[in-house]
């Protein structure tokens, strides 16, 4: 199976309707407006078969506060392979595409790992953030404590990772901040 890319612009809106129906029978409901939302804006990496939408990852520019320094950041999201099809590399397909985009055009790699995905990431040189996560919130700097352990980063083209004595500070977004 070919693994297409195009920037969300480029999709259409019948394809788009159909990744996001694909994306809420994977995540079996809990994809949510704002997860949707987190998912637009950037590269798109999937597979299409005679069903339909087979596998999908998006690619979004994000901040991350390290050191004094703002680093430009691809943060993947709504990644899910159709239930018929899990386990036959359609996912890591996808991964690569997205880890190529990071490569070329960012810091490093981030995401927020459910425990079904993180196996995935982490043999693909995804690494757990041991380190403290915040966020920049409309009231201010906001410790993510319960998300410290679920997010995962990947060095970019041999760039080293931020080191975990010091926060990693995100952007704020509305729903799952990661």
């Amino acid at each position: 199976m070919t693994v297409r890319t195009a920037p969300t612009h480029e999709l259409g809106s019948a394809r788009l309707r159909s990744v996001r129906r694909m994306l809420d029978v994977a995540f079996e409901g809990d994809f949510s407006d704002e997860d949707w939302d987190h998912t637009l804006g950037g590269l798109h990496a999937w597979i299409e078969d005679e069903r339909g939408i087979a596998a999908h990852g998006a690619l979004v520019q994000r901040r991350a506060l390290h050191r004094g320094r703002s680093h430009r950041v691809g943060y993947v999201e709504g990644v899910a392979v159709r239930g018929d099809l899990r386990r036959r590399g359609l996912g890591g397909a996808v991964m690569a595409e997205l880890e190529r985009a990071i490569d070329g055009a960012y810091a490093f790699g981030a995401l927020g790992a459910s425990d079904d995905g993180a196996a995935l990431y982490r043999t693909r040189g995804w690494q757990v953030w041991e380190g403290r996560l915040e966020a920049l919130g409309p009231d201010g700097i906001v410790r993510l404590a319960e998300e410290e352990g679920y997010v995962l980063l990947r060095p970019a083209a041999g760039r080293p990772l931020p080191d975990t004595a010091v926060p990693l500070l995100f952007d704020w977004r509305d729903g799952d901040v990661m």
